[in-house]
């Protein structure tokens, strides 16, 4: 059997060879598609024995725990570890946001806080944010584009793998140019 005709086998180990510096995007057409990546980018950089940092909303973080178990993960001993941090994606944004805004200083302090363990312990780190995804459904496009480009230089500088994702659906008005905005803050974009 050709190793490329096992979809599972080519999709692990695109998500454990991630780059320092890779951001990645991906608009994803459903919640299957999503949960599905995700799995694999936090699986992928716990089995490299990554920090893996992610902010997401509840029910993602539930459902990605749950499959995680499902593959042998042992989630409390991770967390223990310190190599999986779960965060609510709306507190998140809530600590640096400033009147619509998000603020460079209180982004900073608020990730590098995140960012602190790990690179104590000299571990590589990748996380996932969904927080421009509730940015961008609540029409806050100016701000997306901003946090993106804030994540953006902040990975450059310290050097982490950084996965994004926004639902298709969001991208109705002029998505072109939409997406043109989205996908020039990213290094790569994950098929969705």
């Amino acid at each position: 059997m050709n190793l490329l005709d096992d979809p599972e086998l080519v999709a692990g180990e695109f998500w454990r060879e991630l780059a320092p510096c890779d951001h990645l995007v991906q608009i994803y057409s459903n919640e299957r598609v999503l949960l599905d990546s995700l799995e694999g980018f936090v699986a992928g950089g716990i089995a490299e024995d990554e920090a893996v940092i992610v902010i997401a909303t509840p029910g993602h973080r539930q459902e990605l725990d749950r499959r995680l178990k499902a593959r042998g993960i042992d989630i409390a001993a991770a967390k223990a570890d310190g190599c999986y941090q779960l965060l609510d994606a709306q507190a998140t944004l809530a600590e640096f946001m400033l009147d619509g805004w998000p603020n460079d200083d209180r982004f900073h302090a608020v990730i590098e806080r995140l960012l602190a363990r790990p690179r104590r312990e000299g571990r590589r780190v990748r996380a996932f944010g969904e927080m421009v995804a509730l940015l961008w459904a609540n029409g806050h496009k100016g701000a997306t584009v901003r946090l993106e480009y804030l994540w953006h230089e902040l990975c450059e500088v310290e050097r982490f793998s950084l996965l994004c994702a926004y639902p298709k659906s969001g991208f109705k008005k002029d998505p072109a140019a939409s997406l043109h905005d989205i996908f020039a803050a990213h290094s790569r974009v994950v098929p969705g």
